[in-house]
């Protein structure tokens, strides 16, 4: 009956958010097309509500530990949902993410996404995608903000293992940026398929940055190993014991 009963508020609170993502978007539109300000506005209202209707819909609380990175970094996130965005998101000044082209096709948002200086990556291209990114995200940088790329490339479910990609690396390289690892729980609370959504305390960390110049391997192993250690121990926090 617990069960039962926690899938229905699920799914009401799941109809809710996207219902609210409806009408903050159609009512922000108008001012989003002409000033950025505004988009930025409407998406942290957005997570702003989500956050405070998990609350109290389905007991799923949020924190964002660690110090917040500011003006123009890379920020190199654990991706296990839907979850993690909205909390970077509205943790940062100006997040701006990678994210796949399809989503530019997306209504709503597409168009937010866009607004905030979001990089899509077209990932049936893989050669030229990341010269493109590369590129892109150069020419984004003109306005100031944290890129956030997720290095495994796309949401991994607790306890499944996925290789960290070089996309990043060549981001670090190029853009001679410091680095911001993030840890995260949330897909322990929010999976990344399904309705229902746990009780609990879903946390998104940022650990110590990485400064510019190290070589790839260097980089690379530090980051994975920064981020899956600590992501595993807020999995552990939270009652999840991850099994190698």
């Amino acid at each position: 009956m617990a069960y039962a009963i926690q899938w229905i508020r699920s799914l009401i609170f799941i109809v809710m958010i996207y219902f609210a993502m409806l009408v903050l978007g159609l009512v922000f539109a108008p001012f989003a097309l002409f000033t950025r300000e505004a988009a930025f506005m409407a998406c942290n209202s957005f997570c702003a509500f989500t956050r405070w209707t998990a609350r109290w819909m389905v007991g799923l609380r949020t924190e964002v530990r660690g110090p917040i990175p500011t003006g123009e970094v890379i920020i190199a996130a654990k991706h296990q949902s839907f979850l993690d965005i909205l909390l970077i998101f509205q943790a940062v000044p100006r997040a701006k993410f990678i994210m796949k082209r399809e989503l530019l096709w997306t209504p709503i948002i597409g168009l937010y996404a866009k607004r905030v200086g979001c990089v899509p990556v077209d990932r049936n291209k893989r050669g030229s995608a990341i010269a493109k990114m590369v590129k892109d995200v150069a020419a984004e940088f003109a306005d100031p903000g944290q890129l956030v790329i997720y290095p495994q490339g796309t949401r991994v479910a607790p306890g499944v293992s996925k290789p960290y990609k070089v996309g990043t690396a060549i981001l670090y390289k190029e853009l001679g940026e410091t680095c911001h690892p993030a840890a995260t729980n949330v897909g322990l609370f929010w999976p990344r398929k399904g309705i229902l959504r746990k009780p609990g305390l879903a946390v998104v960390e940022f650990l110590d940055p990485i400064p510019p110049g190290l070589d790839k391997d260097t980089f690379m192993s530090r980051l994975e190993s920064d981020i899956e250690t600590r992501s595993n121990a807020l999995m552990r926090e939270a009652g999840y014991e991850h099994k190698d």
